[in-house]
């Protein structure tokens, strides 16, 4: 049995569920909490959802089917947590695209966390031109090292669709990066 099978079977029993979820803090909280960072860009924000998303991972964990594996189901809820905050703090008012993308990047690299170079600033501001599902996609693969398979999962959208994304955002990255 797998470590993460064996490890649903504890958050599934009453008896073993809160030594089981420390566990599971200890495996997957700093994956999580990366892959929740690019998305809500301050160190502040991550942690909220984060422990948000682990809240929501306790209290559902009784009703994962298994139908894919824990890694994309946390995943999935983590995104889905990212876009519910985003879409909760929408009260800032901007004219364009271009003034979030703007603020989302300062935000970010005057963040004491950031020790990015300059080619890192530059990829960061090329990837916030992305439309949002682009970047996501572009961030799970790149970033996060996750096979289109699981990004397939936690998106919801076919592998085809996927790939054609990503290689399209790195054939722009490609071209723009040494602008």
């Amino acid at each position: 049995m797998s470590k993460d099978k064996e490890l649903v079977k504890k958050l599934k029993n009453p008896t073993l569920k809160d030594k089981a979820f420390s566990e599971l803090l200890d495996v997957y909280q700093e994956r999580l909490y990366w892959h929740i960072r690019k998305i809500v860009a301050t160190h502040e924000n991550a942690d909220d959802v984060l422990q948000n998303t682990f809240i929501r991972i306790y209290k559902s964990i009784q009703n994962f089917q298994e139908k894919s594996s824990l890694h994309t189901w946390m995943y999935r809820i983590a995104y889905n947590e990212s876009i519910r905050f985003l879409e909760k703090n929408k009260k800032i008012n901007y004219n364009n695209i271009d003034e979030v993308s703007e603020s989302h990047l300062e935000v970010l690299f005057e963040d004491e966390y950031f020790d990015g170079d300059d080619i890192q600033k530059k990829l960061n501001k090329i990837i916030e031109g992305f439309k949002e599902k682009n970047k996501r996609i572009f961030q799970m693969k790149y970033f996060d090292d996750m096979s289109f398979r699981q990004i397939s999962e936690i998106l919801e959208v076919s592998e085809s669709t996927l790939k054609s994304s990503y290689y399209a955002s790195v054939k722009t990255i490609e071209e723009k990066i040494f602008l």
